[in-house]
């Protein structure tokens, strides 16, 4: 029996095709996402409840439901309002599987690292911020320059867990006929029968995208953090 199975290796152009459509999903959905969950987080540790309130409700929702159900209800549920969508000139964005998919996605994780942006700012050590306004910082500034990086240092760990999560998650939109690397095994699968090979091949390059992942994160953490770590 060989090492790697004919079907694997005849199937490698289109694994590789599917890959690409996830690495894709992933950096748009991570790139976006974190854009938007920067605003949320700050929403979510303002005073002000008509800031707090939706953005709470926000993160309350795409935390507390699955993505396969939200995936269900932006791709399928959008169907139900063609008209409307058609109105404004969005129907032709959300007919299509990929928009669906990044929109979920973005959405979902947003929501996810606004929380964890909000738990590190508000972990900041209030000497640091009772520092900066003896310097004379207003909010603004105090928040550019001393709260948000100092977040974002925080939270980074936390925040590379978040986006290996999320590259496990983009298996899900093959549901709604996105030919990712997932879509693309099943459909080989299903017409080979090599369910065991297929699945097993799709496996490791998701392993080796994971950790891809891992490696060029902990490269930044280690420069970010690098005047907190003790020499060797």
């Amino acid at each position: 029996m060989p090492l790697v199975p004919d079907i694997v290796i005849e199937s490698l152009p289109k694994l590789m095709s599917g890959t690409w459509v996830t690495v894709q999903i992933t950096a748009l959905s991570v790139t976006i996402g974190l854009c938007l969950a920067v605003p949320v987080a700050l929403m979510r540790v303002a005073r002000n409840r008509l800031l707090s309130i939706p953005s709470y409700v926000f993160c309350f929702y795409f935390r507390g439901t699955p993505l396969l159900v939200q995936i269900f209800l932006i791709y399928y549920g959008s169907g139900q309002f063609v008209d409307f969508l058609e109105a404004i000139g969005l129907w032709q964005f959300f007919k299509q599987a990929y928009f669906c998919a990044i929109l979920t996605l973005t959405l979902n994780t947003a929501a996810y690292t606004a929380e964890i942006l909000r738990g590190a700012i508000e972990a900041v050590p209030y000497g640091e911020i009772e520092a900066a306004k003896a310097c004379g910082m207003n909010t603004q500034v105090m928040f550019r320059r001393i709260i948000l990086p100092k977040a974002f240092r925080l939270a980074w760990p936390a925040y590379t867990n978040e986006v290996v999560f999320l590259l496990q998650a983009t298996s899900l939109v093959s549901i709604i006929t996105v030919m990712d690397l997932t879509g693309v095994t099943r459909v080989i699968a299903a017409r080979s029968f090599a369910f065991y090979e297929m699945f097993i091949a799709a496996a490791l390059i998701y392993l080796v995208m994971v950790y891809g992942v891992l490696f060029v994160f902990r490269r930044i953490e280690r420069r970010i953090l690098a005047h907190i770590q003790l020499p060797a």
